[in-house]
């Protein structure tokens, strides 16, 4: 009996000490969580309730500028209480991380920067995969994975990452492109290697890229599915930083002279309309009918990641003429801000230009060398192009005697053609319209002899050829001297060089 008594009490003190070693052993797991493995815990883990910053990211934050307070060294981690979409984006990362270690570009001992991560799932996940030397910038911080910082402006000295990483099309979105990859080459050390996720696919595009980031060269790229619907296909490139990188801007006029129209660029001219091959017996409505069938260059291609963009209207007229009623209102400029160079040497539209923001007048005629020339203010009967009664202007560099309407200014003629080279370069995107009448057939040639041809991406010429007069039937202009064969021979010259140009009215 005095057995059979004793059988509940025994089985009560193992119960008991059962129970009191479960809580011993919760205990010690919880004390190791928060003062052992701080944010690095396993992603999933029950116990991650906390995280601490490491001495390394501690270095990086007051590197930066940061603050930690007392409290920051136990910080709810953010990531831990998150959704199962940023799981599922960390999940994401954490694969991409692993193959980029399998390939060599990344190792656990790499000082490693994730840029414009808003939350800091990358960085998580880097430090689930031993990668503990790990933050992020943002403009807004969500300490202790991500500080504040900008990608255009990193809050951190030169040479100072192994490994930097940009997810999400965060350069795709970004409007400082150019600064954007500069700052990634400042911070990252030689030998490093930086890697760009992007929505972008096209050749075009990744040519761009390629020359945007002058502080390295191209390594490795891949394609794969996303997990955002924004951006269900991602183009990786992997890029290592170069120390004694030389990139050639072709400055000497040797090399510019013998440029080349690239692959890529002549891919884009089997997309474009078709040339107007029979010369039109209208063609004030053939030619202003034409514009509805021009493949724009931004329909056909991604322009992202150039240096700036930059519209140049060479014959320009007024403010409302070309720039207005049509650059500004039809072109597809995928939500680029464009530099504007509006060129006109007739001094009649120079006032209009005085206010206008975001355009730069240059009061000049568009010629093949610097020298003064002679302005005539012609009109063609039946010629619509009149403003206030005054018709189109010729420039010759020499006063012409004979058939001249109305009045003529000596003006002064610039290179324009050198101008172009001094103006913008092969990392920016330039779109030019040509309406010079007739000067085109000076102009171009020069353009292509130089090899400032090649600086521009896209171009509208207005070719001028004794064309029927809308007045009187049967009747050729008497103003131009060229045919439109000669005409059709100057477009096709130019696309034969890989330059998308398109016929202008």
């Amino acid at each position: 009996m005095e057995l059979a008594a004793g059988k509940p009490g025994f089985l009560r003190n193992v119960v008991v000490r059962f129970l009191l070693f479960s809580l011993l052993v919760v205990g010690v797991r919880f004390a190791y969580v928060i003062t052992i493995r701080g944010e690095s815990c396993s992603f999933g883990d029950d116990f991650c309730f906390f995280s601490s910053t490491s001495p390394e990211n501690q270095n990086l934050v007051t590197a930066a500028g940061g603050h930690l307070d007392s409290s920051s060294s136990v910080t709810l981690n953010p990531i831990a209480a998150a959704t199962p979409e940023v799981h599922k984006r960390v999940m994401f990362y954490i694969t991409v991380f692993q193959d980029l270690i399998v390939d060599g570009f990344l190792s656990t001992k790499s000082k490693s920067l994730c840029v414009e991560t808003p939350v800091g799932e990358d960085v998580y996940a880097l430090k689930e995969i031993g990668v503990d030397d790990s933050v992020g910038i943002y403009k807004k911080a969500s300490k202790p994975l991500v500080i504040n910082g900008l990608g255009h402006k990193h809050p951190f000295k030169d040479n100072t990452f192994d490994f930097i990483f940009s997810g999400n099309g965060a350069l795709d979105r970004s409007d400082k492109a150019a600064e954007f990859a500069a700052e990634v080459g400042r911070t990252l050390k030689p030998e490093g290697y930086a890697v760009i996720h992007t929505s972008s696919i096209d050749t075009y595009s990744f040519n761009s890229f390629i020359r945007l980031f002058n502080c390295c060269k191209f390594v490795h790229s891949r394609h794969m599915d996303g997990f955002d619907p924004d951006m269900p296909h991602i183009h990786e490139i992997v890029m290592k930083k170069i120390v004694d990188i030389k990139i050639r801007e072709k400055t000497d006029s040797s090399l510019s002279n013998r440029c080349s129209v690239p692959g890529y660029k002549q891919d884009l001219l089997k997309k474009a309309e078709h040339l107007i091959e029979t010369e039109p017996l209208k063609p004030w409505i053939t030619l202003k009918r034409n514009i509805e069938n021009v493949k724009y260059l931004p329909s056909m291609a991604d322009i992202n990641f150039k240096q700036r963009y930059v519209y140049v209207d060479v014959g320009a007229r007024s403010y409302g003429s070309s720039i207005v009623s049509w650059f500004k209102k039809q072109y597809p400029k995928q939500n680029k801000t464009f530099d504007i160079y509006a060129i006109e040497a007739d001094k009649h539209f120079h006032d209009q230009y005085q206010s206008k923001k975001g355009v730069k007048l240059l009061p000049y005629a568009a010629w093949v060398k610097n020298e003064s020339l002679v302005f005539e203010i012609n009109q063609t009967p039946g010629d619509e192009n009149v403003e206030k009664g005054r018709g189109m202007g010729r420039i010759q560099p020499v006063k012409s005697g004979g058939g001249i309407v109305g009045s003529v200014d000596v003006i002064q003629g610039f290179d324009f053609a050198n101008w172009l080279k001094n103006t913008v370069t092969e990392k920016d995107f330039v779109v030019m319209k040509m309406d010079v009448e007739g000067t085109e057939f000076d102009l171009i040639p020069k353009l292509i002899e130089t090899g400032a041809i090649c600086l521009i991406d896209e171009v509208f010429l207005e070719c001028h050829y004794n064309r029927w007069q809308k007045c009187c039937p049967g009747v050729r202009s008497p103003k131009y001297q060229k045919t439109y064969g000669q005409c059709l021979d100057l477009f096709k010259s130019l696309r034969q060089r890989g330059v998308l140009v398109h016929q202008w009215w």
